[in-house]
């Protein structure tokens, strides 16, 4: 018999994309009221993997990856895929978005994205959201999945991941 146990808090981690730059300003102080203080924030990377988004937000696209300071209860991901998507529901133009915003976390073992599409690898978690399983850990670090968007497999997102797993292992340490 398994003995249920308590999950270890996860590192609530952000990816960011529109066409102005100066979107990001305007709601960064909405995602920090979800997810806190910043701990880490990606360079702009380069959006040239997909043109799905261009139709509805022009081109080019820019993204940046967010890590928040606080550990977050993993349970809290459905909630905070809510409180995201009222925020890109605020920052509509014309009824397209100008921001699009993924909400996932990181443990030491994987890296988790929200999204309210179900799938056969996604997991329900509550609040019409699902939990999609993007990257595992292994001894040779990130590895993507065969349903990984190429994106997040991109050596640039894969590079910060680990900055922010190094930072989450030590914050994790000084947490217990």
């Amino acid at each position: 018999m398994s003995t249920p146990k308590a999950p270890v808090p996860a590192k609530l981690v952000m990816s960011v994309f529109m066409k102005d730059k100066t979107v990001l300003e305007s709601v960064f102080p909405r995602l920090e009221a979800v997810g806190g203080p910043v701990d880490m924030i990606s360079p702009w990377l380069d959006f040239d993997f997909t043109d799905y988004y261009y139709r509805e937000m022009g081109e080019p696209l820019f993204r940046r990856l967010i890590a928040f300071k606080p550990l977050m209860e993993q349970e809290a991901l459905a909630s905070i895929k809510l409180a995201t998507n009222r925020i890109e529901s605020d920052c509509l133009e014309q009824n397209n978005r100008t921001i699009n915003i993924d909400p996932g976390y990181l443990l030491a073992s994987r890296f988790i994205l929200a999204t309210g599409k179900e799938y056969s690898h996604r997991i329900y978690i509550g609040q019409k959201i699902y939990a999609d399983l993007t990257l595992m850990y292994t001894k040779k670090g990130f590895k993507s999945l065969e349903w990984t968007y190429p994106d997040y497999a991109s050596p640039a997102v894969l590079k910060f991941l680990g900055q922010v797993r190094q930072k989450y292992l030590s914050d994790l340490k000084a947490h217990d």
